[in-house]
């Protein structure tokens, strides 16, 4: 099932609220708007002065998608391992247990049951805090995991991606979770249960080659990056200039890549309403 390794002691995810005493100003990467951090929570994390979406931590994501105190974490225990005995500037045993030690989570996908508007749902988020999210054999596990559980249960899925893709100190066993995710899904399509998946800044390589894509409704946030290889390698490659917007989210709608682009703070409303529509109602 996958290079991974089990430990008595599951992780509690943190979903303590920011301490606004410890970081006063934030600065938008878009438009260098220095924003004092309490009206950015009130904003819930958006320039008020261009509409940038910053990023989100794992607890400010359930926050702004579940029901508060609904989300209850499954297969925390799950963890990586290192097969391939990898090393580049740092050896690989090293870099995932500086990320757990930063995280307080054994692997980059957190995931579990929750509601949303009191309908229960599987939900996963990949944490870009946790090696940028990356896609290795520990969160290719737990994603199929988690789709064996909502078939179980009756559950339709949800996935919040954000991610630089397949994790390369893993090789092949990375890339193999890309079939297995996908196989999962399949799966989970033959039940008749619904899958919706939500594409934030930045979604790309392997995450966006597979589950990511293959939602029943792919959501995105405004202005994301989703892409396989990013604009400068590809600008590289082909030697020509790309589109403006190349690879942003309302690129991609314009395009039919995705179904829709939603602001953070009509998240919860709409896929309340998706699910109903989802489930026949």
């Amino acid at each position: 099932m996958g290079w991974f390794s089990r430990k008595n002691k599951p992780v509690k995810a943190d979903n303590s609220p920011v301490d606004i005493n410890k970081e006063v100003w934030r600065k938008c990467d878009n438009c260098g708007e220095i924003i004092w951090l309490k009206t950015l929570i009130e904003t819930e994390y958006v320039c008020g002065k261009c509409g940038y979406h910053f990023r989100l931590t794992f607890s400010e994501k359930i926050r702004f998608i579940l029901d508060e105190d609904s989300f209850r974490e499954l297969f925390a225990t799950v963890g990586t391992e290192d097969p391939l005995d990898f090393k580049d500037s740092l050896p690989y045993k090293k870099r995932i247990a500086k990320a757990e030690s930063q995280n307080n989570q054994r692997s980059a996908f957190i995931c579990g049951e929750g509601r949303i508007d009191g309908k229960d749902v599987a939900i996963g988020f990949l944490n870009f805090e946790f090696m940028g999210g990356s896609l290795g054999s520990a969160e290719g596990e737990k994603i199929a995991r988690l789709i064996e559980h909502a078939i179980e249960n009756r559950r339709p899925v949800i996935i919040v991606s954000s991610s630089g893709g397949a994790r390369m100190q893993e090789s092949i066993f990375s890339l193999m979770q890309m079939a297995k995710t996908s196989a999962a899904l399949a799966l989970l399509d033959r039940e008749g249960l619904p899958y919706i998946s939500i594409l934030l800044d930045p979604t790309t390589g392997g995450v966006t080659a597979s589950f990511a894509m293959l939602g029943d409704i792919n959501i995105a946030e405004p202005n994301a990056l989703i892409c396989f290889a990013g604009p400068r390698v590809i600008q590289q490659t082909i030697k020509q200039e790309l589109p403006e917007g190349f690879q942003k989210s309302e690129f991609l709608l314009e395009h039919g890549m995705i179904d829709m682009i939603v602001k953070r703070k009509d998240f919860k409303s709409t896929l309340s309403k998706l699910l109903e529509y989802l489930n026949g109602n």
